[in-house]
């Protein structure tokens, strides 16, 4: 029996490919646990009221949050940053999109909360990161070695920059339509924002949303060699029009309420289906692989 050290050059191989997916099952783990230990508190820890929630136990939620804050993090960075593989590149794809929009939604949140009351949301905001974490998890991103232009990540940066901007904008609309509902039903808010707050907020946020996605957009049609109409492009436009419109509309028009919230809803689907959407379905439902193009 001849040994042969072919054997151990394998079994390092698969030591050095076990050890970002341990890293990676590790960070994701200690995210999910932390979102729905999160995600439980509120239940295991009070049955009070409303306004209980807001000045009393709910505050140590704050340290599970921020742990699993920084756990998703650590996540998305061993998974985009391609740590481990055979080439060297980024990799990406649908599912770390969304974990980083819902990342970059949960650090203005813990930025808000800080001097905002925004406790009610805290729960909904911890199962979506939950869910955005175990998708991330179980759908890591295609890897790219290369770029067409040396401008792509800055694409790539700006495009998920706007994705987080248009989640945040969407958290508050979603508020701002709760408190309208309920003051048309004259129930109290104990502890909310006031509507004017909520709403000034909402489209400083679709405006800062608008301003980065235009950079984008003119980035990947300036420094792509071979730009063309395909679905996410297509998509992304539509996206970026309606946001305008909403802006202009509300300049304009002084829209507001219902009426502008749809606009906002609609904007932010379509910019979802443009990346993530023809992601999943190239990744996921057809199966074929990334062209290492621009994303």
């Amino acid at each position: 029996m001849s040994l042969s050290p072919a054997p151990f050059g394998d079994a390092a191989a698969g030591a050095q490919g076990l050890g970002p997916e341990l890293a990676l099952a590790v960070a994701s783990g200690l995210a999910l646990l932390g979102y729905v230990w999160v995600g439980l508190l509120r239940a295991g820890t009070t049955g009070g009221a409303e306004g209980d929630a807001v000045v009393g136990r709910p505050l140590r939620s704050v340290p599970p949050m921020a742990l699993a804050w920084t756990a998703q993090f650590v996540a998305l960075f061993i998974d985009i940053s391609g740590y481990g593989l055979a080439t060297p590149g980024a990799r990406f794809g649908f599912a770390p999109a969304l974990s980083m929009t819902t990342w970059l939604v949960l650090t203005v949140y813990l930025i808000e909360s800080r001097f905002l009351p925004l406790h009610s949301v805290r729960r909904v905001l911890a199962w979506l990161a939950a869910a955005a974490v175990l998708l991330a998890w179980s759908f890591p991103g295609e890897s790219r070695p290369t770029a067409v232009s040396p401008w792509a990540p800055l694409h790539w940066v700006l495009g998920l920059a706007s994705y987080g901007l248009f989640g945040v904008a969407v958290l508050h609309a979603a508020l701002l339509n709760r408190a309208e509902s309920q003051l048309r039903r004259k129930q109290s808010t104990p502890g909310g924002l006031p509507l004017l707050q909520l709403e000034r907020l909402t489209f400083q946020f679709v405006a800062a949303g608008v301003a980065v996605l235009s950079l984008a957009i003119a980035l990947g049609w300036w420094f792509t060699p071979h730009w063309h109409w395909d679905h996410k492009n297509l998509l992304a436009v539509l996206g970026w029009l309606v946001l305008t419109g909403l802006l202009v509309g509300r300049r304009i028009y002084g829209w507001r309420g219902r009426r502008a919230t749809r606009w906002l809803y609609a904007g932010a689907a379509l910019l979802l289906l443009s990346y993530a959407g023809s992601r999943f379905v190239l990744e996921v439902i057809l199966q074929r692989a990334a062209n290492g193009g621009a994303a």
